[in-house]
């Protein structure tokens, strides 16, 4: 039922989107609007950065981890280590 509510309101045409515009020069005025979009821009870059940083982290925890390899405080990934443990372990 909502889906229909909003495919009945459809999308903003030219008169509309004009009045918008227009509402938003008058409330914030002309030289505020471009600060206004520029920090609204960061902000949802900022935003979408955390999300895949959480979301990178969600598939780092479900997968366990070893699908890619980490790496420790020295930069050494995990699978390298192991490589290098078993080709150790062979030679002697």
């Amino acid at each position: 039922m909502i889906e229909t509510t909003i495919l009945q309101l459809g999308i903003p045409g030219g008169p509309e989107v004009l009045l918008l515009l227009l509402l938003a020069v008058l409330l914030f005025g002309a030289n505020k609007i471009p600060k206004l979009a520029r920090s609204s821009g960061q902000a949802i870059g900022e935003f979408q950065k955390g999300r895949e940083q959480v979301e990178q982290e969600l598939e780092e925890i479900q997968g366990g981890g070893s699908d890619e390899g980490t790496e420790d405080e020295f930069g050494a990934a995990d699978t390298e280590r192991e490589t290098m443990t078993e080709t150790n372990t062979e030679d002697n």
